[in-house]
């Protein structure tokens, strides 16, 4: 990965994140540093899952790629706001 290629990996990451709150049903007692973060994480675990499920490279939009880093982030989102509602 390029320099290039890391700092949109975070730019993505962090629109990815809020996207993934957003899916999240409720509120979530998170702050947004936490959610950004979690986005982050996300894009970068969707695009090494894409790649190994060979829908990285794809003409166009990656949908699937997409759809894998919000769904990630979603899912990271809601582990974490319940894991810190249970304190």
């Amino acid at each position: 990965m390029e320099v290039t290629g890391f700092f949109t990996a975070i730019i993505i990451g962090l629109i990815v994140g809020a996207l993934g709150r957003l899916v999240v049903p409720g509120k979530q007692n998170i702050p947004i540093w936490l959610t950004l973060a979690i986005g982050v994480v996300a894009a970068l675990l969707g695009t090494f899952l894409a790649a190994a499920i060979g829908v990285d490279d794809t003409p166009g939009v990656d949908w699937i790629e997409l759809a894998l880093q919000v769904g990630l982030a979603a899912a990271g989102v809601a582990l974490v706001a319940g894991m810190r509602a249970r304190r």
